[in-house]
């Protein structure tokens, strides 16, 4: 594909850092650009974010997609159709029927806020479909092992011809050994070129073994998607879909508490109020991806009044009062939750319990693992022990 071994970036991960390349030390790049100037993050994020979804098809036989932001993924998703509900709160008005373009939709919507302005990665063949529904999206680059000529055509014309296309080798399998410079020391690893596969589900250390295919795949995908998240993280899933991640904190509970937090955003967006609030005819997509996290939170009477609603709304919204969003919170149910290494405490459980968690995969090995199973068996939770740390820097 191309015939470069070397290619020169504006700058690294900040201005001031120049001259940077990406280069490969044997033959030639795996990629080629065929659209843009991406950059030093542009290229981290599209190679982890491609590492990603290969993993996912190749885990689940559904072509997959993620939505990269500053090296962690802020959603994932296999080609599942969308519903009814779902083709309202991701903004696709019925045009969205191609698995590539539902996984990109899905992606894209576990947290519209953070994949604002993200870096995509899909498994197969980016479609006209596809393209047409990221030409509406605020997006810095893509990278996929294909085109088609529609989809091409439609890409080049986004942010004023300037958007970046990657085209990835499909079979591109990279040397066995990594390396990475730190303040003038080179540090080298094996490649984590660990799979995850249905043999790392069968250790299920909880009275509840009930773990069917469905949850099985959830969880497989929070693995994946951890194997490119940087640690600490804890990934929450239902249905084939990324709903929250808590990734790069200092401590677990923080890592749980967060992606709960998204996943309490994301099943909000379910809510009637929410699908119905009255926004003004000329509203984008980001104002009412930002609209509708105020009016979940907490925040939103002040804001109420302050007046500021007649900027976004036909008319004053209802107020989605702490009874309303507690008793809806409660029915979300049957999700997957993984974690890249063991929880050291039961109150990871506790608050995965608020955000409807029914599966749990994660090594185990804490000196506090019979009180993390208790909790799950409190809770009737199916929990692996995977024994695989995923650990991501």
């Amino acid at each position: 594909m191309s015939n470069l071994q070397e290619l020169a970036l504006k700058y690294g991960c900040n201005p001031n850092q120049k001259p940077a390349r990406i280069f490969a030390k044997e033959g030639n790049l795996p990629l080629t650009v065929l659209n843009g100037n991406p950059g030093y993050i542009n290229f981290l994020d599209a190679l982890n974010g491609w590492q990603l979804v290969k993993e996912l098809h190749e885990a689940t036989g559904v072509c997959a997609a993620t939505s990269f932001k500053h090296v962690s993924p802020a959603g994932a998703a296999i080609g599942l159709p969308l519903s009814a509900i779902e083709d309202k709160i991701y903004f696709t008005n019925g045009r969205i029927t191609t698995p590539m373009a539902c996984a990109y939709a899905r992606a894209r919507g576990a947290d519209r806020m953070s994949s604002y302005g993200d870096f995509i990665a899909l498994s197969d063949t980016c479609d006209e479909q596809t393209a047409a529904y990221i030409s509406r999206e605020v997006s810095d680059g893509i990278i996929a092992p294909g085109y088609t000529d529609e989809a091409l055509a439609i890409l080049k014309k986004k942010r004023g011809g300037s958007y970046n296309v990657i085209q990835i080798e499909k079979d591109y399998v990279p040397a066995p050994a990594e390396f990475k410079d730190v303040f003038g020391i080179t540090f080298q690893q094996d490649r984590n070129n660990i799979k995850i596969d249905d043999s790392l589900f069968e250790n299920i250390v909880t009275k509840n073994k009930e773990l069917d295919q469905s949850a099985i795949n959830d969880l497989a995908i929070s693995l994946i998607a951890l194997k490119y998240t940087q640690s600490n993280s804890v990934c929450y899933v239902k249905n084939g879909q990324i709903i929250g991640v808590g990734a790069g904190q200092q401590s677990r509970i923080h890592c749980t508490r967060l992606a709960g937090n998204k996943a309490d955003v994301w099943w909000m967006r379910h809510h009637e109020k929410v699908l119905n609030l009255p926004f003004i005819d000329k509203i984008g997509r980001p104002d009412r991806d930002n609209c509708i996290d105020v009016y979940v939170s907490n925040d939103y009477e002040d804001v109420l009044a302050d007046g500021v609603w007649e900027l976004f709304f036909k008319s004053k919204p209802p107020v989605l009062t702490e009874a309303e969003k507690k008793d809806w919170i409660a029915k979300l149910d049957g999700v997957a939750l993984g974690s890249d290494a063991f929880f050291p405490f039961g109150d990871n459980i506790e608050r995965a319990k608020r955000s409807g968690v029914k599966y749990i995969a994660q090594p185990g090995g804490s000196i506090r693992d019979d009180n993390v199973i208790e909790m799950c068996d409190k809770y009737n939770m199916a929990m692996v022990f995977n024994k695989t740390r995923l650990f991501h820097h």
